[in-house]
């Protein structure tokens, strides 16, 4: 993990802390039944919503059929999370709750496949490492496709997602998605904003043009990024829109998201090359897409243009 040095965290605000601040993990897994409760009331992205959304979904015996004996002895299914990216995947206020788009899709999977789950809150940037070593089954991650992952994981469409550019409400450097050369901008590690996306405007942009490149400060978090933001420690921050969004929601006139966006794509699910579970939950994730709980999921976080037809095979969006 690349840190910049020179950029210590400064203390959060309590505004922001309690809007962006996820649980830190220590990699152990947390078992998720039925009898989460439904803590907060309310629709739409900024509700939190704690309970179940897999509770009297049946499986889909087409799916089940295509699970592993082993796995179907085991009776459980292990995903690996960084619950620290709202709306998407990210702890509730009691601490101990994994929530967002990404955890229900994951509850939804094991469903289908008559399996209990159990979530791994792991960094991103060790989840591929986790699956090639088989300490998880999969990842619901928001991950894109590149070449790279792609020689080492099966992956799975599932929705789509996007990368943007957020800076300080009002804009007052007056910053464009196309004119960030020469500025300091937050990416996570790991990240396709670190890895793909601020590279390659950086060149498009900047150094092909004879500018001075973006450059990048690689932090753990967003909740790191957007601190930084905040006391002016880097210009602006690259990452998921969805998760920029949600922190202009969260802290009105704080931030902002610039338009255009950086880049749009279908992000998917990811296994182990060659896992005998891929088809079982490739078919899980088809299930799930025909189903109203797909819907009420996107809703529930915000997400609701963003939903996909067809659980393909991914194929690299780089």
């Amino acid at each position: 993990m690349r840190i910049r040095r020179d950029l210590s965290v400064p203390i959060v605000t309590t505004a922001l802390a309690l809007a962006l601040a996820a649980c830190g993990a220590g990699g152990t897994g947390q078992n998720v039944g039925a009898k989460s409760t439904a803590q907060g009331g309310g629709s739409g992205p900024s509700a939190e919503h704690t309970d179940d959304i897999s509770v009297g979904v049946k499986p889909d015996q087409n799916a089940v059929k295509l699970l592993p004996a082993a796995v179907k002895a085991k009776g459980t299914l292990s995903v690996a999370m960084d619950l620290a990216y709202p709306p998407t995947t990210f702890m509730a206020s009691d601490n101990k709750t994994p929530i967002g788009f990404n955890p229900d899709i994951a509850r939804l999977i094991a469903a289908k496949l008559g399996l209990k789950l159990q979530i791994n809150n792991v960094k991103f940037d060790t989840i591929i490492t986790g699956l090639q070593a088989d300490r998880y089954d999969f990842t619901a991650s928001t991950m894109g496709a590149t070449k790279e992952r792609l020689q080492v994981l099966d992956m799975v469409d599932y929705f789509n997602a996007g990368t943007g550019v957020s800076v300080p409400y009002g804009n007052p450097q007056k910053l464009g998605t196309h004119t960030l050369c020469g500025h300091h901008v937050g990416v996570t590690s790991g990240s396709t904003a670190e890895l793909q996306w601020l590279p390659q405007l950086s060149k498009q942009d900047c150094t092909d043009k004879g500018k001075p490149a973006i450059k990048a400060v690689t932090l753990p978090s967003l909740n790191d990024a957007l601190t930084q933001l905040v006391s002016k420690r880097i210009d602006a921050v690259m990452y998921d829109f969805t998760g920029l969004e949600w922190a202009a929601t969260q802290q009105p006139k704080t931030f902002e998201v610039l338009k255009p966006l950086v880049a749009t794509k279908t992000v998917a699910v990811a296994l182990k090359k060659g896992s005998a579970l891929t088809p079982a939950v490739k078919a899980a994730i088809q299930s799930i897409i025909d189903s109203p709980q797909y819907a009420q999921a996107l809703g529930r976080w915000g997400l609701q243009d963003l939903g996909i037809k067809t659980a393909a095979a991914a194929v690299p969006q780089d």
